[in-house]
């Protein structure tokens, strides 16, 4: 995947700040589905976050785990959690050191003015720890569900 700035056999190896505030590393020997997103309790964000929460069932019967990841502070991550009864998992990166890595923390534009955020992406991460799809410049609305489907496809094969 051109995508990444990173040779995508590293996926399972960077870090990520969990709600503990510990440094871990994505689970191996399932899917996962990893989606970036720029920023809690924002509208896109939110849509995003209930739809897989809806959905995550689903996702557990095919082995997979569904995990979010924003640079929003880890106390952040819990209110939005607690806000919403979201069911998937949110990891932090405040930092922004893995962001920039896999290339999701890009230069952006909006109404004239340039700043840096999140690209809003997805990668669907076998359970061999392969990278077998991305998503880039998500629109939040029904993408859960089309993640699903690529799932499923891909399991079938």
């Amino acid at each position: 995947m051109k995508y990444f700035k990173f040779d995508i056999g590293d996926i399972l190896d960077v870090e990520f700040t969990n709600l503990e505030g510990k440094k871990v590393k994505l689970p191996k020997g399932k899917w996962v589905v990893l989606y970036f997103y720029p920023k809690d309790n924002t509208k896109g964000c939110t849509t995003e976050a209930l739809e897989f929460s809806e959905l995550i069932d689903e996702f557990k019967k095919l082995n997979a785990e569904v995990i979010g990841v924003s640079p929003d502070k880890v106390e952040s991550h819990k209110k939005f959690i607690a806000k919403h009864n979201l069911k998937v998992k949110l990891l932090s990166d405040e930092n922004k050191a893995v962001l920039e890595k896999l290339g999701v923390w890009q230069l952006k534009k909006m109404y004239g003015r340039e700043y840096y955020g999140v690209v809003r992406t997805t990668v669907l991460v076998d359970p061999d720890g392969k990278i077998a799809y991305v998503w880039e410049k998500v629109k939040a609305k029904g993408h859960a569900k089309e993640v699903l489907e690529k799932l499923r496809e891909l399991i079938e094969r």
